[in-house]
């Protein structure tokens, strides 16, 4: 790994081509013998709150546990020579975790589970990372570190499948997202890692999704694709967002890491995180439960309004890739103006958002 070491960005290259590759012919060979894995539309109630018009199979998701359990049999051969920053046991947890979400998903898009197994797993994915070692230490109590943590790992994995409502939207905002940990973890030259490996793996198989999943879409990465991208991405958001502060030698950070923590998340999960809350106020609002699907997203009004599936998402595109250059500002070369214009930022993100989904419709 010593070649490697000196050339990190043909190690990126080369784990993200190759991920990329697997994911691409694997997925083609999932549509074409997979046709109806996944699919439930024949019944009504789901024709009403799921957005495309036509069935298609839910089988990305397994495309993506497929190069993740890859990269983790890579990762465990070279470990050794690597300069690993994380605990064994923190690498079993989130495997464990990863494995139960997709899982878990994987039995929805069969059997369509009840939303309380669901909950009952999500949670057990959050107790695992947080006593595993993978939890959020920005408070001095640690009873709000630990109930922090389980509601984000609850909390995210929810978003992302509510997210997962339009072709490509998900794809896209976990693309940024892992642009995100890539970006920051070359400039710290902590790419050899364990997670940025796995990130990087994750990276080229949700690209070579995309192909498939770009609108008209192919095919849907479902619930076992959402449920294991929310696990993972919680896990990066709490190692590189909410603990953003242990990142960087800043006498700032160390002294603000609540406010820097908050903000690194609302930078980088700015979408995902706008959506959950947008559709669970409006929702309350109209007397209806946060977690039962509809047509009523901000991608959805997005639409209404006029703009094209192709448009929503390279828009919701141009919205992460701010965020994440905002939030790397942030953690890599603070000062007091980046954290204005993130505020700011953050701030007309979710208003204008929000608003466009309370103005009624011509």
């Amino acid at each position: 790994m010593s070649f490697f070491q000196n050339n990190i960005l043909l190690f990126i290259v080369l784990t993200v081509g190759i991920t990329f590759i697997l994911s691409t012919v694997f997925n083609s060979i999932l549509l074409k013998f997979s046709q109806t894995l996944g699919i439930r539309q024949q019944q009504s109630s789901e024709k009403q709150i799921r957005w495309s018009p036509s069935a298609r199979p839910s089988i990305g998701g397994i495309s993506f546990f497929v190069i993740f359990l890859i990269t983790f049999i890579i990762l465990n051969f070279i470990d050794h020579r690597l300069p690993l920053n994380y605990s064994s046991l923190k690498i079993i947890g989130i495997f464990v975790v990863c494995t139960i979400a997709f899982l878990m998903g994987l039995a929805d898009d069969a059997y369509n589970t009840k939303p309380l197994l669901k909950f009952i797993a999500q949670l057990v994915c959050g107790l695992i990372l947080y006593f595993t070692g993978t939890k959020i230490n920005i408070f001095s109590n640690e009873a709000l570190n630990f109930g922090l943590t389980v509601f984000w790992v609850i909390g995210f994995m929810n978003s992302i499948n509510m997210l997962d409502n339009m072709d490509g939207i998900t794809t896209i905002v976990s693309i940024v997202i892992l642009l995100f940990v890539v970006f920051l973890n070359s400039s710290l030259n902590l790419i050899l890692s364990p997670v940025p490996i796995l990130s990087l793996g994750i990276l080229g198989s949700l690209l070579g999704f995309l192909i498939y999943n770009w609108h008209p879409a192919k095919m849907f990465m479902g619930d076992t694709g959402s449920q294991f991208l929310g696990a993972f991405l919680a896990v990066v958001g709490i190692d590189y967002c909410w603990n953003s502060f242990t990142l960087v030698n800043n006498a700032w950070f160390s002294v603000n890491p609540i406010l820097m923590g908050f903000l690194s998340v609302a930078l980088v999960f700015i979408l995902p995180i706008t959506d959950t809350i947008t559709v669970s106020i409006n929702r309350i609002k109209r007397g209806q439960s946060p977690f039962v699907g509809g047509k009523d997203h901000t991608t959805h009004h997005l639409f209404f309004k006029g703009v094209t599936e192709k448009r929503i998402a390279v828009l919701f595109c141009g919205i992460g890739l701010m965020g994440l250059s905002l939030a790397l500002n942030q953690i890599l070369n603070f000062q007091t103006s980046w954290l204005v214009v993130s505020i700011i930022f953050c701030a007309i993100t979710f208003v204008s958002l929000y608003l466009n989904t309370i103005i009624k419709r011509k």
